[in-house]
């Protein structure tokens, strides 16, 4: 998670906005993790400090993996029903193969594997209503919609739409040919120039956002977290339900509008959807917030209920908002670009970053990004100006 959620959470819980089990969950920590988190946070308030605190790395998950007949017999003792006690399962580890195991590393074996005897046999929890945040910026819900926007057409563009979860001012929407990482990146590349940095995006668990290992992030999640910008992941489609309802107001305005305008594609379509969604921030009065969304945004930052950022003149910006991928130059001097073969000013077997930008330029960096360093761009071929 990016360091200024992370201040944002501990200033809420400091003035007693959340709970301890509350910024422990949005967090995603123990109880207790999060208690040793907030003693470091401490420290550095006490030494005036806090605005400049972030918390330390992990060093990585450095356990051995487990013999096979440790697994195996794990297996078969909490497989059974009623399930054998974690601490019954340690030891008859160490009676049967002379394996030290304490109950904590069972049950996280068991949690890992969804062998775990105390949750099985449960029902899963009902997710509770989540109100909306205090501040602008704090959170944005983040989504994508596909739907028939085109009523005369078989193949429908899928429509990337985000919105302030404060005051429902819709930060960005944009119809797009399909859904895909490009997009993704095209997308958020723009409406975070445009609009500003929250500190966090509400999504679900889509590849694009998720991946299964928890060790390793997707390379969009990559692009967001190089400029301090979390991902939280909604259990369910009704836990996100405001940008779910967004969709809707979406669906029922904008394929008869498109059909009474006979406007049938992206390029006329989109600048009437920024139309659409400036003018619903500015004049449509929401019924829950009693105001239109922009009057609503604007009365927070007055009251100082602000933690969006400016988008930095980064010169990183274009090469991290792009489909990054490894290659190495050949014996020959050359690397594969497109469907060409070039030659780079580097020594045969140095690895070097391929971009694959949005518009469809593609570029060659010496190194992958990195805030203490200016990108080197080796090469840049302009591509055909097709959409992502």
């Amino acid at each position: 998670m990016g360091a200024p959620y992370v201040r944002e959470v501990m200033v809420r819980f400091r003035a007693g906005q959340l709970s301890a089990d509350e910024a422990a969950g949005e967090l995603d920590l123990s109880r207790s993790q999060f208690y040793r988190l907030w003693s470091q946070y401490l420290e550095a308030v006490g030494r005036g400090q806090q605005e400049q605190w972030a918390p330390g790395t992990s060093g990585g998950d450095h356990r051995s993996e487990w013999p096979v007949e440790v697994t195996e017999l794990c297996q078969r003792l909490l497989g059974s029903r009623p399930p054998c006690s974690y601490s019954f399962v340690a030891s008859e580890i160490e009676r049967r193969l002379g394996i030290g195991l304490d109950r904590a590393t069972v049950r996280r074996w068991a949690l890992e594997h969804e062998l775990a005897s105390d949750t099985r046999w449960k029902n899963k929890a009902k997710p509770g209503r989540r109100w909306q945040t205090q501040k602008v910026g704090q959170l944005w819900q983040y989504d994508v919609s596909p739907h028939h926007w085109f009523v005369h057409q078989e193949e429908q563009p899928a429509l990337f739409d985000i919105l302030d979860d404060c005051s429902r001012v819709i930060t960005g929407a944009c119809l797009y040919p399909r859904e895909t990482l490009l997009a993704h990146l095209d997308f958020l590349s723009a409406t975070l120039r445009r609009e500003g940095m929250p500190l966090a995006l509400y999504v679900d668990y889509h590849s694009f956002f998720f991946t299964q290992h928890p060790e390793r992030l997707t390379q969009l999640a990559e692009s967001l977290r190089f400029y301090e910008i979390t991902l939280r992941y909604a259990p369910t489609p009704q836990a996100k339900g405001k940008v779910e309802r967004l969709h809707l107001f979406w669906q029922q305005r904008l394929p008869a509008l498109l059909a009474a305008e006979h406007i049938e594609t992206l390029p006329i379509a989109n600048p009437l959807v920024n139309e659409l969604r400036v003018h619903h921030n500015s004049h449509e009065h929401h019924r829950e917030l009693g105001c239109p969304p922009q009057e609503a945004w604007d009365r927070a930052v007055q009251e100082g209920r602000s933690v969006l950022r400016p988008a930095p003149g980064c010169p990183w910006w274009p090469y991290v908002f792009s489909i990054r991928s490894r290659v190495k130059v050949g014996r020959d001097g050359r690397i594969p670009v497109g469907t060409e073969r070039l030659s780079v000013d580097c020594s045969p077997g140095v690895p070097l970053v391929r971009c694959v930008h949005p518009n469809g330029d593609i570029s060659v960096l010496l190194h992958p990004p990195c805030p203490d360093q200016l990108p080197l761009v080796l090469l840049h071929l302009p591509g055909p100006a097709t959409p992502p």
